[in-house]
């Protein structure tokens, strides 16, 4: 069984849930944005409608599949480590990078290419999983090569050039959930029924966030600038 791709397909069952992370870096998006790690194209629709999208992702069955599937955004191959990409020299407003970055060997390779890839004044946003604590046999399955403190990913976009950098948790009822079922269990896949009942929750659970800011969470995001 390919984890990741099971794992996306998942998730883009809790549509709730997603809709909720994205409003958080909505305000952020505008003009020419690139998503790197697009995946299935959980995100890239909901992109679309806040500017222009290029979407790149190392896996090519994922990135043919989205040619095929996704009308007004433009897909191709993208390897931000390597720093090669499907569309040359282009330069971006803001750069999403959504649960991509852990999985990335060089990480600061990684954000420094992508700070390259900005504008002028462009926002970098990142999603990544936190606490170190609740790294799991999951993790290692999909891939990851870490989960990350607030301290880490400030030191991480800070090295590279980026300022204004506001960084928060997201979801702690989600933290809890994946310390329960996956760290304590030893689980190295994510079961569908889970995930829909997590979404079902996760509207009144989650709601708290929107006001305040929580101490912990199972994510990362942050928002950077380009100066």
């Amino acid at each position: 069984m390919n984890t990741g791709k099971h794992t996306l397909e998942a998730m883009n069952e809790a549509q709730w849930y997603n809709n909720w992370v994205f409003s958080f870096i909505k305000p952020f998006l505008r003009g020419e944005i690139l998503e790197v790690g697009t995946g299935i194209g959980n995100f890239a629709k909901m992109l679309a409608k806040r500017g222009t999208v290029t979407a790149i992702d190392i896996d090519e069955e994922y990135v043919s599949g989205l040619q095929k599937s996704l009308k007004g955004i433009n897909v191709g191959y993208g390897d931000v480590e390597k720093g090669k990409y499907f569309f040359g020299n282009r330069k971006f407003d803001a750069i999403v990078s959504l649960n991509v970055v852990e999985h990335i060997k060089k990480d600061k390779i990684a954000i420094e290419n992508m700070h390259k890839l900005l504008k002028k004044n462009g926002n970098l946003i990142l999603l990544v999983p936190a606490h170190t604590t609740l790294f799991s046999n999951f993790d290692k399955k999909l891939g990851h090569f870490r989960r990350y403190s607030k301290t880490d990913v400030k030191d991480l976009v800070g090295a590279v050039g980026f300022t204004n950098v506001n960084i928060r948790y997201l979801n702690w009822w989600g933290a809890i959930g994946w310390f329960v079922f996956m760290k304590m269990t030893g689980r190295e896949n994510m079961p569908r029924p889970p995930v829909k009942i997590f979404d079902v929750l996760a509207r009144a659970l989650l709601l708290p966030e929107k006001i305040i800011t929580m101490p912990f969470g199972l994510s990362i995001v942050a928002i950077a600038q380009k100066k």
